[in-house]
């Protein structure tokens, strides 16, 4: 009797791989004649039964049930199903499929990856372009740039949602963006090139035609993406998940200058000028040779109106850098700014001749005092603001020649 049990045991394994065997074929017909709705009905057939099937029709039937996705252009479930091919066969040892599924995947990346190129360049449909660099990345994980490009893509169509869940993801895994340019100089024109690739590049050198291979770490992206993840969450109205999450981040890198600058910007954002002084004062302790930061700390003083503690770092920034335009029209503003209560007290003693004149006199003294640096600014980078700022002054002061220079000037650039 157990004889017979097992005879018809082993029968219906030789029927059920005779049946699997069948329908693989109508998989391949179908895939023949483009049928892609037809192979995947009876792919889908096959789900239940296919885990007990041999494993040569298992590895062909992951390959077809790729190749079916693949002709619906579902390719995130194609790719899904080529890697369950890719692990199946690695785990029994037997490449059966491998290498020919392998250049399909290949080929959905490259077609994905351009249409999200020509999506953004060309057509400027940056939503869609979004979804595309997006599945690009989960077709290629390794391949995190095109995730970073989905967040930019997201962001630009101010599809905010998708932006935030793109940053978070490349926070997650820990996405720096930076990498390494292979460099070397052309010996025909003596100019330096990026050569692709540390192969290509040295190969180039061996060659003869390039000399002074060089490699450079491009700047990473990781205090761009928690600025960008802090903006979408103040645009969304959470605030202080906007701060939190900056705050968060400098923790882990509290000597990161970036991050900081990136959290006072956020301060001025939110009209929280105390807030960005003090970070401020933290970026100069940190690089105390930027000329940015103490213009920085300058304009924060004056709209606190700490007046003469906002020159004094307008010329810190000056002594560092000393062709730094905007810091010498600070300069003048700040000390112009004495003005407003000289011409408060000039109209409450228009009866008083002494006393007003007095204070015309004070008036000019201001002018004079504010005028070498306003000329400091005009010579470094003259605009419509510098030259009507002159004029005025100098019709204040009744310089006559300069003013009708100037006043020619403002006309020709009006």
């Amino acid at each position: 009797m157990r004889k017979q049990v097992l005879a018809f045991s082993l029968g219906l394994l030789t029927l059920a791989s005779f049946a699997q065997k069948k329908e693989l074929k109508s998989i391949e017909k179908a895939l023949n004649n483009n049928d892609f709705n037809g192979a995947l009905t009876v792919v889908k057939s096959l789900e239940s039964s296919i885990e007990g099937a041999d494993d040569k029709y298992k590895s062909k039937y992951y390959f077809l049930k790729g190749q079916a996705l693949v002709g619906k252009k579902e390719y995130e479930n194609a790719v899904a199903a080529f890697n369950q091919l890719f692990d199946f066969e690695k785990k029994i040892g037997k490449k059966r499929y491998t290498s020919d599924a392998k250049p399909v995947i290949n080929k959905i990346i490259q077609s994905v990856s351009e249409k999200a190129v020509n999506l953004y360049n060309n057509e400027k449909n940056y939503d869609e372009a979004a979804k595309y660099f997006y599945l690009t990345y989960k077709l290629s994980p390794k391949d995190t740039s095109f995730a970073y490009n989905a967040a930019v893509s997201a962001t630009q169509s101010k599809n905010y949602d998708d932006a935030l869940k793109y940053y978070k993801e490349l926070r997650d895994v820990g996405y720096t963006g930076k990498e390494t340019i292979y460099y070397a100089t052309n010996k025909a024109n003596n100019k330096k090139e990026n050569l692709g690739s540390k192969t290509q590049r040295d190969l180039m050198v061996k060659a003869g035609n390039y000399v002074n291979p060089v490699d450079e770490t491009t700047e990473g992206k990781t205090a761009t993406i928690v600025k960008n993840i802090a903006l979408i969450l103040k645009e969304q109205g959470k605030t202080d998940e906007a701060i939190a999450a900056l705050s968060e981040a400098r923790k882990a890198n509290p000597k990161d200058l970036n991050l900081l600058l990136n959290e006072a910007d956020m301060y001025i954002k939110l009209g929280k000028m105390d807030k960005f002084g003090e970070l401020m004062s933290e970026a100069v302790a940190l690089d105390p040779n930027n000329p940015t930061l103490y213009y920085n700390l300058g304009v924060v003083n004056f709209n606190q109106g700490r007046g003469e503690d906002a020159i004094k770092y307008y010329k810190k920034a000056i002594e560092l850098k000393p062709d730094y335009s905007d810091a010498y029209m600070n300069i003048s503003v700040v000390i112009l700014d004495r003005e407003k209560a000289i011409v408060e007290e000039m109209n409450k003693n228009l009866s008083n001749f002494k006393k007003y004149d007095a204070l015309a006199l004070k008036q000019k003294g201001v002018y004079k005092e504010a005028l070498p640096y306003l000329e400091k600014a005009d010579q470094l980078n003259r605009n419509v603001d510098t030259v009507k700022s002159l004029m005025s002054i100098y019709d204040v002061l009744e310089m006559s020649a300069k003013s009708k220079e100037y006043r020619d000037l403002y006309k020709s650039m009006r």
